[in-house]
């Protein structure tokens, strides 16, 4: 548990910068994330762990911010414990697997528009692409933090959205960079006016 939370928390701030940054650059999708949250929670209350499964657009907005920016761009390597066939490569035994998620989630042979910022695309699309969506990895060596990682997100970028009006800091759109490491990182930290939404004011006021 130790190590699932440390190696979570760092990951879980970046995406979360990621997040914030794609709906600055998108206010479409951020008040309608905004209608979600109002229609299903109200305003006289904080959102709550039991309201994330209503929220299916605000789902979808982390899904699509995972799949844009992995956490892990490159999944933890793997080891082939004995000679293997693969898609008709003879994989001797010993050999170390790098799976590039960043690379895949881009690919425009399995996403329409990759690199478009786009959460419908898990509503409207109902082929097996979803099969290929791996942040966390797949299978049975997939992240179990990942249940862990997207309610926590859910929740907290939901209550940013819930509870405050956001912008950006001038006309430009936020720069989308990405930096260097291990961790896939803004090259540019995150800088953004917010303010506490009127609505809200009462609730916000009782914490």
């Amino acid at each position: 548990m130790q190590t699932i939370l440390s190696a979570g928390t760092h990951s879980l701030a970046g995406s979360m910068e990621w997040a914030i940054s794609l709906l600055l650059n998108h206010p479409q999708v951020l008040a309608k994330a905004r209608i979600e949250i109002d229609t299903h929670v109200g305003p006289n209350r904080l959102l709550t762990d039991s309201d994330l499964p209503n929220l299916h657009y605000l789902n979808n907005v982390v899904k699509e911010t995972l799949r844009l920016f992995p956490a892990g761009p490159l999944l933890l390597p793997h080891m082939s414990s004995s000679n293997c066939t693969v898609a008709g490569y003879d994989i001797p035994c010993g050999t170390m697997l790098f799976v590039n998620a960043y690379a895949i989630h881009r690919d425009p042979e399995l996403w329409a528009e990759p690199s478009r910022f786009k959460p419908e695309r898990f509503t409207e699309e109902t082929n097996d692409r979803h099969k290929i969506y791996l942040p966390f990895g797949m299978g049975r060596r997939s992240c179990p933090g990942e249940g862990l990682a997207t309610r926590t997100m859910g929740l907290t970028l939901g209550a940013l959205i819930q509870c405050f009006e956001w912008e950006r800091i001038g006309e430009e759109e936020v720069d989308m960079t990405e930096g260097s490491g291990i961790v896939l990182a803004k090259a540019m930290p995150l800088e953004a006016l917010y303010k506490p939404r009127e609505v809200m004011v009462n609730v916000l006021s009782r914490l």
